[in-house]
């Protein structure tokens, strides 16, 4: 697969919680340069980022949105508070969301909770792209296959393996069962992407985006 081919599927992330403007700033850079899809960020960074990125994306090379992430990385804020955080991230300018959801409720089986938060969510980015993050590494097959059917039904645009800070991330097995079993929904493999292998492997097995800070690394490895 061609390597521009891969780079366009890239969220080019970095959610740590050390990261400073000036790492941030040269993400956005390495996104508008390689034609990345969008810069996954830290909330309170994307403001700074959109107005960065308006005024340089024509002198860096293509336009980039800001994604962000919220309810984030454990996913048990109240619903309101993450619809907040939503519609804040919104107004600073993100034009994606990934949000995390609430999984004691998925344990107590309480699917009904997490659709209908999931939609509250949805109506809170006001169009924006929404990625439902299910955390594949704390579920069984069962709930793996319950949330896909859950994300199906709902407003939300994609559905998202990991968060990456949970122990584990995107596995082929898992990126496999979320295209057979989330239907009409995009799927979104992140955590533990290391090289271009694995880029291609996970796009070939159906998903669309891939959340990793290690692919554009990788290219300019290549390139040096």
């Amino acid at each position: 697969m061609d390597v521009q081919e891969i780079l366009r599927h890239v969220d080019h992330t970095l959610l740590a919680q050390g990261a400073t403007w000036e790492e941030i700033r040269q993400i956005c850079d390495d996104g508008m340069k390689y034609g990345c899809a969008s810069v996954c960020i830290p909330q309170s960074y994307v403001n700074r980022a959109a107005r960065y990125i308006a005024e340089n994306w024509r002198e860096k090379g293509s336009w980039l949105p800001v994604c962000t992430v919220i309810g984030f990385p454990n996913g048990y804020s109240p619903t309101t508070i993450k619809c907040l955080e939503a519609g804040s991230s919104v107004a600073d300018g993100a034009g994606e969301v990934d949000m995390v959801v609430n999984i004691g409720w998925v344990k107590d089986g309480r699917y009904d909770l997490v659709e209908k938060e999931i939609n509250e969510i949805k109506t809170a980015c006001r169009g924006r792209i929404l990625k439902v993050i299910i955390e594949t590494c704390l579920l069984t097959e069962e709930e793996k296959i319950k949330l896909c059917e859950v994300v199906s039904r709902s407003a939300a645009d994609y559905i998202k393996t990991s968060t990456g800070f949970a122990g584990g991330g995107a596995t082929r097995e898992d990126v496999k069962l979320m295209v057979e079993h989330c239907k009409g929904k995009l799927v979104k493999a992140a955590g533990g992407i290391a090289d271009l292998k694995d880029a291609e492997d996970f796009l070939a097995l159906g998903a669309d985006r891939l959340g990793t800070s290690r692919i554009v690394k990788a290219v300019k490895a290549l390139e040096k």
